[in-house]
């Protein structure tokens, strides 16, 4: 009986130097977690029959230390989640693993040419949540786009009186209270300037005058405020148009919402133009909510798509798979999928990798307890022997 119990602890700890094994072997492996060997007692009604392994135990929740790498398309998660891949036959792995990079379709992939799945964009640049597939990239340079508004926030000096020179001649700065210039865009990208002047006609009401590279377009627009400050006119965004040589003819909406007329200098707090210039794609950037973004040498961004996480109800019961990975199985349940830095998922750190979990110093403390269990145990099946020789030998 003895030396079928010292059998099974041999096997036992052959299965433990097994895993201790791997997890040295992954010390430096990417998004690696560390697993051990759960031992239990064998009985036959009260008589012992030894031990056996019943289940290996992963620290999934156990983050590993994280690395800058500088590479934009690398990506660690600091919480809970995986990242979600496809693999050319359609088949979903978890992993996390974050070293990605595109292929020639520019599409996002991992070492193993698995797809990273997310949230992609419409022709729009509109994030279409809720339909997971490929995240691809746009490798084409951002047309230029007109200026159409203009968001503008200022508070005129209330202590300010009607300029003493008229009429009004943007040349005499006599003829005008203040000013301010904004730089806008054509269809084709070309800078141009849009310049007000504000005149104070009586209490409480100025105009506004607007000119193009220097030109008058349109007419004097009345901006009004109420006793208390507030402004109580245009309550609608003003459209100034004119037209240019050779490219499509400008029509930008004006947006005074919350400029005000109070005794103090006037300033401007806010002074937001849309349209740009054409741009070049100059690097991708990845946000710590999984968004996906291209950026341009005009200053512009475009959205690219959003990576999502995945998480599952019992973590241990995931399979694993080739590459550091893992795929869900009836033990683990389906996987719920969602945004980082919501609910358990963690947020997502760019230009970093996850290193794996493992502790060497506790692998070489347990490959040291291993090998004195396997001695330990080899000693029952030699003294065994030596007690069955005996007894031949008293026969």
């Amino acid at each position: 009986m003895s030396f079928n119990i010292a059998l099974t602890g041999l096997n036992a700890v052959n299965e433990q130097l097994n895993t201790v094994s791997n997890n040295i072997a992954n010390a430096g492996t990417t998004g690696f977690k560390s697993s051990r060997v759960e031992f239990g007692s064998i009985y036959a009604e009260s008589q012992p029959m030894g031990v056996e392994v019943q289940g290996k135990t992963q620290s999934i929740s156990l983050g590993g230390a994280l690395v800058s790498t500088g590479r934009s398309l690398d990506m660690a998660i600091s919480g809970g989640g995986f990242f979600v891949t496809r693999t050319q036959t359609g088949e979903a792995n978890y992993t996390r693993a974050g070293v990605f990079g595109t292929d020639a379709s520019n599409t996002i992939v991992n070492s193993a040419g698995q797809y990273l799945q997310g949230y992609p964009v419409d022709a729009n640049g509109n994030l279409q949540v809720g339909m997971i597939g490929d995240l691809r990239l746009q490798n084409a340079n951002l047309p230029a786009k007109a200026t159409d508004t203009l968001g503008f926030v200022a508070n005129l000096d209330a202590n300010q009186t009607p300029p003493s020179v008229v009429p009004f001649n943007p040349a005499n700065v006599d003829t005008f209270n203040s000013t301010y210039t904004t730089k806008v865009f054509d269809s084709q990208g070309k800078e141009h300037t849009l310049t007000q002047y504000f005149i104070k006609t009586a209490d409480n009401t100025w105009e506004a005058h607007y000119y193009a590279d220097g030109v008058a377009v349109g007419g004097p627009q009345a901006v009004t405020f109420g006793t208390n400050g507030a402004l109580t006119g245009p309550v609608a965004p003003v459209t100034v148009s004119f037209p240019l040589p050779g490219v499509d003819p400008m029509n930008i909406a004006i947006d005074y919402t919350g400029t005000s007329q109070y005794g103090s200098a006037f300033v401007v707090t806010s002074n937001l133009a849309s349209g740009y210039a054409a741009g070049e794609q100059t690097g991708i950037a990845v946000e710590r909510d999984g968004k996906v973004y291209a950026n341009y040498s005009n200053g512009q961004r475009l959205l690219q798509g959003q990576v999502i996480l995945a998480s599952f109800i019992n973590t241990q019961g995931l399979r694993n798979e080739n590459g550091t990975a893992w795929s869900e199985t009836s033990e683990s349940g389906a996987a719920l999928l969602g945004v980082p830095g919501v609910g358990p998922f963690g947020v997502l750190t760019a230009g970093a990798l996850e290193n794996s979990n493992v502790d060497l110093t506790q692998q070489l403390v347990s490959l040291m307890e291993g090998q004195r269990n396997y001695q330990a145990n080899t000693k029952v099946l030699s003294t065994n022997k030596e007690l069955t020789q005996v007894l031949f030998n008293a026969i």
